[in-house]
């Protein structure tokens, strides 16, 4: 079982931090270059593994913890998520009416 936490903002340092905790092993990926966090998947442990957004996609779970307003991006990595275990931790920033309506 592979893992992905798209997202390494609060949510997913904390939940990279958890995994690290139990020694398991997780990819970690944004949009951006992962020389760009390489650093800081470093200073949480050896199990933190930072990806590429495509090479990140391709782990059985992934936890999506962007903020809610790029996701449709993050859905564009992979043409389809048939099998995929998405957890959804997303968050918004985003006013309600913003929303249309729905929740995040």
């Amino acid at each position: 079982m592979r893992y992905a936490i798209i997202g390494f903002g609060k949510i997913g340092h904390a939940l990279a931090k958890a995994f690290a905790r139990n020694g398991i092993e997780v990819a970690v990926a944004t949009p951006r270059d992962p020389e760009s966090f390489a650093a800081d998947a470093a200073a949480i442990g050896p199990t933190i593994i930072p990806q590429t957004l495509a090479e990140a996609v391709k782990a059985d779970t992934l936890f999506l913890a962007v903020r809610f307003e790029s996701h449709p991006e993050v859905a564009k990595a992979l043409p389809d998520w048939r099998g995929k275990t998405v957890i959804d931790v997303m968050n918004t920033q985003a006013p309600l009416e913003e929303l249309g309506g729905l929740p995040s």
